[in-house]
C-alpha cells in the first residue's frame, strides 16, 4: 500500500512519464456556484499535460436521483478503462478546487480495490507555483484494463448509518461547516433542513486545508483528529463529496478504514423519517 495518499508538485513533475503514471482531473464545481465555470470547462481551460478528465457525475449510479453515486462494479470498470487506467496503474489525482473532489475520485478508487493512488497535495495550483506546464489538449487516451474489487467497508448506505446512529457505534464525521451542522445556516439546496445526524461531530473541510489549498501536515492533522483514530470512523457532508477530504486526512494519519456515506446529508434530510439533531 501507498504509505501516504499524497504526492507533492515536484514529485509527480518527476514522474509524470512514468509508462504506469496516470493522470487524473477530478475538478468538480457544485452546481448552486452558478458564477463558476463547470469542472470540464475548467478542465479543457488548462490542465496537466496528458490528465484525463474523471466526471464524478459521469462516473456515477444512473439509477438513483441522488447525484454522483459510487456505480456498481461493471459500471465502474467500463467508464475507467476508456480513461486508460488498468490495474497496475498509478493514479494521480488532481483538481482545480482546492482538494474538492479529487479526494472523491481517490476514495472511489479505494473502494473499488484500487490502492495504487494518491493525491496532489494543493492541485492544480501547486503544479502551476512548481513550475509545470498546462495543456488544452483533450485527446483520447488508449484504453486501458480494470478489474473492481468492490470494498463494502470503505461504503455506508441510508439503512446502514440509521443503524449506526441507533447504536452509536461509530464515529460519524460530517464536512460540512458548522452553521448547517448546527442547524443555524441555510443549506444550499434550498429543499433541505440543516442540522446533523444524532451524535455525528463537525470536522469541517475547510479546516484541513492551508490557506494555498495544500493539506495540513500530519502534526497540525493530529490535534484534530487524533481523537477519533481508535474508532470506526464514517465521513459525511452534503452530497458525498467533501467527506472523501475527510477520510484523506485520516488516511495521512495512518487510518484508512474509514468509511464514507455516500448519500450523505442530500439523502439523510430528505427523508422525514430519519432523525435531525440542531445545536451542540
Amino acid at each position: 500500500m501507498i504509505k501516504s495518499p499524497l504526492v507533492s508538485a515536484d514529485w509527480l513533475k518527476a514522474n509524470i512519464e512514468a509508462p504506469n503514471v496516470c493522470v487524473l482531473d477530478a475538478t468538480w464545481v457544485p452546481p448552486f456556484l452558478r458564477d463558476r465555470p463547470s469542472g470540464r470547462a475548467s478542465y479543457q481551460a488548462g490542465h496537466i499535460p496528458g490528465a484525463r478528465y474523471f466526471d464524478i457525475d459521469v462516473i456515477a449510479d444512473p439509477d438513483t436521483a441522488l447525484k454522483h453515486m459510487l456505480p456498481g462494479p461493471g459500471a465502474f470498470e467500463d467508464k475507467v478503462s476508456t480513461l486508460g487506467v488498468s490495474n497496475d496503474t498509478h493514479i494521480v489525482a488532481y483538481d482545480n478546487n482546492g482538494f474538492f473532489a479529487s479526494a472523491r475520485a481517490w476514495w472511489m478508487f479505494r473502494a473499488m480495490g484500487h490502492n495504487q493512488i494518491s493525491v496532489l497535495d494543493g492541485g492544480l495550483s501547486a503544479w502551476i507555483s512548481a513550475g509545470g506546464e498546462q495543456s488544452t489538449d483533450t485527446g483520447t487516451a488508449a484504453p486501458g484494463t480494470f478489474k473492481a474489487n468492490l470494498r463494502g467497508g470503505l461504503v455506508r448506505d441510508q439503512d446502514a448509518m440509521r443503524g449506526h446512529v441507533d447504536a452509536q457505534d461509530a464515529k460519524i464525521l460530517d464536512a460540512r461547516d458548522k452553521g448547517r451542522f448546527r442547524g443555524t445556516s441555510p443549506e444550499p439546496r434550498p429543499d433541505l433542513p440543516s442540522g446533523h445526524m444524532p451524535g455525528s461531530f463537525c470536522v469541517p473541510a475547510s479546516g484541513l486545508l492551508n490557506a494555498d489549498k495544500t493539506m495540513k501536515t500530519a502534526e497540525e492533522l493530529s490535534s484534530m483528529l487524533d481523537q477519533f483514530l481508535d474508532s470506526p470512523v464514517i465521513t459525511s457532508c452534503g452530497s458525498g463529496v467533501s467527506a472523501a477530504l475527510i477520510s484523506l486526512a485520516l488516511a495521512r494519519l495512518g487510518k484508512w478504514d474509514a468509511a464514507l456515506y455516500d448519500g450523505s446529508w442530500s439523502e439523510w434530510a430528505a427523508d422525514a423519517n430519519n432523525q435531525i439533531a440542531t445545536a451542540s
